[in-house]
């Protein structure tokens, strides 16, 4: 069972979490509920759970501040619930590791999906930390699979994706991207996670990681300062952050085991 712990200071909303939800056939069990941040950093500690859930605003300490005082030391995946007019928090969001951005009122199948691809992330990441995947699987790694696979089509979105692709490796901002195709910062994110499941700025990290993993494993004698530089992340300690995040150890360690 995947540990979940629950953060929201609206009751109903979050006994709705924990009581509307089977948890036991998504293969997790609610160990915690709380209702500010604070509760929520000692529910963590105590019951260093797999899976946290929290609202981005609550009282005493928000979601952001209590992913922010414990996702060094803590390895979990986070998903934040907050409305479409938050998304200015979106990119911190990102930088803390956040896998899902949930929009209230909330999708119950929506954010079952998340949970999905949560539990895939985690299986990932336990296996590279357990050393059980071969050289060729650590070589292999595909941060996409499964996760990521709807059905394009539409043409906003699709030139979303391919401001990705072209431009990972430099800096991209939600502004860049509002100017260009002149749509407004709100729609465009709602249109990008309706079609594709995540936020913009999460594929575009995921990206990025995807492209580190093929520069580590085809480069000889790799700078990882310069792979940073080269998927478009100038500072290294948050691209080790962000890469440990997704492979479950830092780049220094990935490449060590893939020469190993």
């Amino acid at each position: 069972m995947y540990k979940v712990v629950i953060a929201e200071d609206e009751d109903i909303i979050r006994k709705g979490l924990v009581y509307s939800i089977d948890w036991a056939e998504l293969g997790c069990s609610v160990v915690a509920d709380v209702s500010n941040g604070v509760e929520g950093i000692d529910a963590i500690k105590k019951y260093s759970p797999e899976i946290v859930i929290a609202d981005i605003n609550m009282p005493i300490l928000a979601g952001l501040e209590m992913f922010e005082e414990t996702s060094e030391e803590h390895d979990y995946s986070a998903i934040i619930l907050s409305g479409y007019s938050s998304f200015e928090y979106a990119q911190k969001a990102i930088e803390l590791g956040v896998l899902g951005y949930l929009s209230k009122p909330l999708d119950i199948e929506e954010l079952k999906d998340v949970i999905h691809k949560a539990k895939k992330d985690i299986e990932l990441r336990r296996l590279v930390q357990k050393n059980i995947m071969e050289n060729s699987e650590l070589k292999e790694i595909d941060l996409f699979k499964d996760s990521y696979s709807p059905q394009y089509g539409n043409d906003i979105v699709d030139q979303m994706l391919q401001i990705i692709f072209q431009k990972y490796d430099q800096k991209v901002v939600m502004r860049d991207v509002v100017q260009k195709l002149n749509y407004s910062e709100t729609y465009l994110n709602r249109k990008f996670k309706e079609t594709v499941g995540t936020t913009f700025n999460e594929y575009l990290n995921r990206y990025r990681i995807q492209k580190s993993i093929e520069l580590l494993v085809n480069t000889k004698d790799p700078s990882i300062q310069e792979i940073a530089w080269k998927c478009g992340i100038s500072d290294y300690k948050y691209f080790g952050s962000v890469f440990k995040k997704y492979i479950g150890c830092s780049p220094k360690e990935y490449l060590a085991k893939i020469r190993s």
